[in-house]
């Protein structure tokens, strides 16, 4: 399976956690809510449908509208299915949410476990945040090398393009830090009392640790820059 692939089972598996939904809806919310799959078709999404139910962790259901079912046979239409998620498949994507490895830290990666963010226990945010930080960290020094030794080669269009790359690094891990600091000042806010600590876990699950800014309710999940991290979409699989 393929990185890209990977990424959009597990988006697909999230989304359907929330509720059940057919392809078109799927694919709607896959296109808006997470940026990152913007460019990839129904002859992505459906092979990735077949697989997770052949797997277990999805089933399929006829629309909820019997007229609707009755109306597209007439017209001889297939019938829209439905996929909702198994208690197997809720079981996995809970296990995919654990996951705090080198690969969520990467670009299409991070902002597929970003969107999901909300599901995810706080310390697996904090640890995702901080290795995503480092990653573009390691990131802008080699860029600001790499800059440092052609500095010279370089006409003027190519050394503006060189650092705008390195600024828009430079404001996500701004944002990063941003983030960090707030989850750090909910968590610490939350240590003075184990059964007041106890109870909000119970109440409010993974929420909340955005950063509050003027204007605005929050970040809203979306970097400062205003789009999601890059989609580089010349790997979509086929």
């Amino acid at each position: 399976m393929s990185r890209r692939s990977g990424i959009l089972e597990f988006a697909v598996l999230g989304l359907l956690r929330e509720a059940p939904m057919h392809g078109y809806e799927l694919r709607k919310r896959l296109n808006t809510s997470l940026g990152i799959f913007r460019a990839f078709s129904y002859g992505t999404l459906y092979p990735c449908l077949k697989t997770l139910v052949a797997n277990g962790w999805l089933i399929e259901e006829p629309g909820n509208a019997p007229e609707d079912a009755l109306a597209a046979s007439l017209a001889g239409r297939r019938a829209k299915i439905v996929y909702r998620l198994t208690a197997e498949g809720k079981e996995h994507f809970e296990e995919l949410l654990s996951h705090t490895g080198p690969d969520t830290w990467e670009d299409e990666h991070f902002a597929a476990r970003f969107a999901f963010f909300g599901q995810t226990e706080r310390e697996v945010r904090m640890r995702v945040l901080e290795g995503r930080r480092s990653r573009l960290e390691e990131r802008l020094e080699k860029m600001r090398a790499s800059l440092a030794r052609t500095r010279e080669r370089l006409d003027d269009y190519t050394l503006e393009l060189q650092r705008h790359g390195m600024e828009s690094v430079e404001r996500e891990v701004r944002w990063l830090n941003e983030l960090i600091e707030s989850e750090r000042a909910g968590r610490d806010q939350r240590r003075p009392s184990p059964e007041s600590t106890a109870q909000q876990d119970n109440t409010s699950g993974a929420t909340g640790g955005l950063p509050r800014r003027q204007g605005s309710e929050s970040s809203g999940g979306t970097p400062p820059n205003g789009s999601t991290p890059p989609d580089p979409s010349d790997d979509t699989a086929k």
